[in-house]
């Protein structure tokens, strides 16, 4: 078990966070107290993941508010990465994506760098679900993560906005340096 806290650049939030990695799995719990540009917000949040790090359950809860929790699974078809909500619907929007990004934490970066493995100088797109904290809205977003030093430093591209962040990681993959947004504190 693995315990990390981040702190929001400009002081107006905190993260802490336990991982729990067994050879089955992984666990992430999380509770945030965050700020964005109009609402301060609580938000307790659970990623489960297979043994490879792939996103197989997102729950996340909002002090005194709305609820999300979705699952992801290979589909009877071959349909890869089918995602349905918690009465088991089909969520069509999310097809294809693997890894989940929530904007009020930095933790969901981590996902994936560890299941990608990206050699040095290795580029990836991928498809993720992406969470708007307070608002719980969710879409699919392609994202690019690239390996500047393995283990160590990597560039992440948001290419639905143009944003993009050099992010400087541990040993595990957790972020120690999110620039601008996030600060490891423990």
């Amino acid at each position: 078990m693995k315990a990390a806290r981040w702190s929001q650049q400009d002081g107006t939030g905190l993260e802490h966070l336990v991982l729990n990695e067994a050879q089955d799995g992984i666990v992430i719990e999380s509770a945030v107290v965050g700020e964005d540009e109009t609402h301060a917000f609580g938000l307790v949040y659970r990623i489960e993941c297979d043994a490879r790090w792939q996103v197989t359950r997102l729950a996340l809860k909002l002090a005194g508010g709305a609820a999300l929790d979705l699952h992801r699974r290979d589909g009877n078809n071959g349909d890869a990465h089918v995602w349905t909500d918690a009465n088991g619907e089909a969520q069509e929007r999310l097809h294809g994506c693997i890894d989940v990004d929530i904007t009020a934490t930095p933790f969901t970066n981590t996902l994936p760098i560890r299941r990608l493995q990206l050699a040095r100088g290795e580029r990836r797109v991928i498809r993720v679900v992406y969470v708007r904290v307070p608002e719980l809205s969710v879409s699919a977003v392609e994202q690019a993560y690239t390996c500047l030093e393995p283990n160590h430093r990597y560039r992440y591209e948001g290419l639905d906005t143009g944003f993009t962040a050099d992010i400087t990681v541990d040993e595990s993959g957790l972020v120690l340096d999110y620039p601008g947004l996030y600060k490891r504190v423990a």
